[in-house]
């Protein structure tokens, strides 16, 4: 039935009433929300320090933001279009450089001290879903993966192609290196896609090659990440040799692959939407999800039981980022962003987590926390482009 207020033409009493419900929830502080004016569709945390993020906004800017005092007048602007993926690259033989896949078919770069625009890489012929920079034999390089099914190894110096990688058949949603495998002269790529297939590659300046004769399909649709447990680890040297990978699919599930078993599932861990993101934190044995259903939770990694929630977002939660303690603290935190435009910082130490747990039980008793009014922004994209956005958030999904 359509609704007859002069406000909500052409909405359903559904929509409205999701409507309503979204800004009631909008009113809490949980997490301690940092609002952008923006869409948030990725983060990736500063690996040089550890209080601050980087961040994609729909609405084409990525931006720093401080962890502790939310400070985020650091802007990295010239994109004019959603910013879908962000990555780092310090290298001793140029300037730390941001990288940004975008909805432009291309990625774009800047100085991250000066915020000075640097090179496009142009070379897809869709969008840009994924980015990855490291070094290959001492030369800086990025990778990409795109709608367009293919991923571009590409040197940072030069803007020119050294491989591209093709064997996907649909859209590439992930690219991680795997910490065990990869060393100065050659990366082992594990990429994901639209269709469901893991792929991984073997990448050397002069060549690359599909290791895997059949790919891996532990899920049923889409996988939207790929987590080593090691991820983190700079030195391969110092990486675990049984580093086992992490995905989370648009399946419902997030699954631990386990390399000693030829990436065998031994975790299947499910959730009542679709899972957008995942992190490790090995040392403390918890593993912690992003979903569509607006929530932050985290499992215990060998039971694979739930340990809490993280309630706070309302709307899809599309990334995580793990960041070390606090001052003052031993235990890790998880950033997480949304479609809400928010930032939302949640510590692991485990009496946080028992707060979360018991405020998370009594909202779903139905017991009413009252919270002060925040005053919401609108969205600065279109009625068009919220639809386009929407797309690509779901696209190959069903």
């Amino acid at each position: 039935m359509l609704q007859s207020d002069a406000d909500n033409y052409f909405q359903t009493s559904d929509s409205v009433a999701e409507q309503k419900r979204r800004q009631a929830k909008a009113d809490n502080k949980n997490g301690s929300p940092v609002a952008l004016t923006s869409k948030i569709l990725a983060i990736h945390a500063d690996p040089q320090d550890p209080d601050a993020v980087y961040i994609a906004e729909a609405a084409g800017t990525a931006r720093r933001v401080a962890l502790e005092t939310g400070e985020k007048s650091s802007v990295y602007t010239g994109a004019a279009a959603p910013l879908t993926s962000l990555t780092t690259l310090r290298s001793p033989s140029a300037e730390p450089i941001l990288f940004a896949a975008c909805w432009d078919k291309t990625i774009h770069s800047w100085n991250l001290k000066t915020r000075k625009p640097l090179r496009r890489y142009a070379g897809h012929s869709d969008f840009v879903k994924c980015v990855l920079a490291t070094e290959l034999s001492g030369i800086p390089v990025l990778l990409s993966g795109s709608a367009d099914s293919t991923i571009i190894v590409w040197n940072v110096e030069t803007g020119r192609k050294i491989h591209t990688l093709k064997g996907h058949a649909r859209a590439v949603l992930d690219l991680t290196l795997d910490p065990a495998a990869t060393t100065k002269d050659e990366l082992c790529l594990f990429s994901a896609d639209t269709v469901r297939d893991i792929r991984s590659w073997k990448i050397t300046l002069d060549s690359a090659s599909d290791m895997l004769p059949t790919p891996l399909r532990p899920h049923e649709t889409s996988v939207n990440r790929l987590r080593f447990e090691d991820s983190l680890v700079v030195d391969a040297d110092d990486a675990d040799a049984d580093a086992d990978l992490w995905t989370a699919s648009s399946d419902k599930t997030a699954q631990r692959l386990v390399r000693s078993r030829d990436w065998a599932t031994d975790t299947t861990l499910p959730h009542p939407d679709f899972v957008r993101d995942i992190v490790i934190d090995q040392q403390a044995g918890w593993v912690v999800t992003a979903c569509r259903d607006e929530e932050v939770r985290v499992w215990n990694s060998a039971s694979g039981e739930l340990a809490c929630v993280f309630s706070g977002h309302f709307n899809e939660v599309t990334g995580l980022a793990l960041m070390p303690p606090a001052q003052g603290s031993r235990a890790s935190r998880v950033v997480s962003v949304s479609i809400d435009g928010t930032l939302r910082v949640w510590s692991l130490d485990p009496a946080e987590m028992k707060k979360a747990k018991e405020e998370y039980e009594r909202q779903q008793n139905g017991i009413e926390v009252e919270e002060e009014p925040e005053v919401k922004k609108e969205s600065m994209l279109t009625a068009e482009e919220e639809a386009e956005l929407a797309e690509l958030m779901d696209s190959d999904d069903e």
